[in-house]
């Protein structure tokens, strides 16, 4: 299970890394400032509901929303939480998950044409390019599946340029969903991860200890969840996201994750309810 992981990691750290711009957005948006040592504060103004449907309205949302389904992205810091939130969103909403890295490892696995190409660059140690990885999330976006149901895009585009190219194929959210958790906090949870390699079982040392010793004696921890390799993650997530405000602002809200599984998805679906609302709405007003 360990080598299964570790071959995961080494996919997505595949993936082409971004190179965001630095730059100050209007008010009631998105605010980056000046990194620290180590760290990179997210500065953001919290999401304005106007007209939010009480949570029990969603699942009448839902069954008005089938004819003209809810598209959403959603990106999140490493230990932010995203993983479960995708998960809740898909039961509650029935959206079809899609994830560019494991597109990328299916396709790969099964030998398409984008997957042989991406495994030639893998092979040779290169990063997988751009247009590759933008066919990939195209062709998934495209599927009956995805058209009928919505889809949930996790944690893609990651670049101003991967943004463009689906801008471009006309791909683009009702809403983008950004996960806010404290620096300090991210460095916590995965620092203090560790896994099982017998059962592939993830713990915790603080939040969800091993049962017992015997247990204990065998975790490992992976390479990278060291403070110093997190925060330069931290601070590359921070790029993708700066790269992506001028094309998504309209769109993009932050989500307080800092508080319980419960207390975030409850906001979350605060946000696809009425979301899915509006576009109700406006397919009401265009029929009619």
């Amino acid at each position: 299970m360990a080598s299964s992981t570790a071959a995961a990691a080494a996919v997505t750290s595949l993936l082409p890394p971004p190179v965001g711009a630095e730059r100050p957005v209007p008010q009631g948006r998105l605010l980056f400032r000046a990194s620290r040592a180590g760290s990179r504060p997210l500065r953001l103004n919290p999401a304005r509901h106007h007209g939010l449907s009480p949570a029990p309205r969603a699942a009448k949302a839902v069954e008005a929303g089938k004819a003209d389904p809810l598209n959403v992205m959603i990106a999140g810091a490493p230990a932010s939480g995203k993983g479960t939130q995708c998960e809740l969103i898909k039961a509650k909403y029935g959206l079809v998950h899609i994830s560019a890295g494991d597109l990328l490892r299916a396709e790969i696995a099964t030998g398409t044409d984008n997957g042989k190409q991406a495994k030639e660059f893998m092979e040779k140690g290169q990063l997988v390019p751009d247009e590759i990885v933008v066919n990939m999330v195209k062709g998934r976006l495209l599927q009956p599946d995805a058209q009928e149901k919505g889809w949930l895009l996790d944690g893609y585009p990651r670049s101003y340029s991967q943004a463009m190219a689906l801008e471009t194929l006309g791909i683009r959210p009702d809403i983008f969903i950004l996960l806010d958790v404290p620096d300090e906090l991210l460095v916590e949870r995965v620092v203090g991860r560790r896994l099982d390699p017998e059962t592939g079982k993830i713990y915790h040392l603080k939040y969800s200890p091993p049962e017992n010793e015997e247990i204990a004696s065998r975790l490992t921890q992976r390479f990278d969840d060291t403070e110093e390799k997190v925060k330069l993650r931290l601070q590359t997530h921070y790029q993708n996201i700066e790269s992506l405000v001028s094309i998504y602002e309209d769109v993009i809200v932050k989500v307080n994750g800092n508080t319980t599984v419960e207390g975030v998805f409850g906001e979350i679906e605060k946000l696809l309810t009425s979301s899915l609302d509006k576009k109700t709405e406006m397919v009401t007003k265009h029929l009619g």
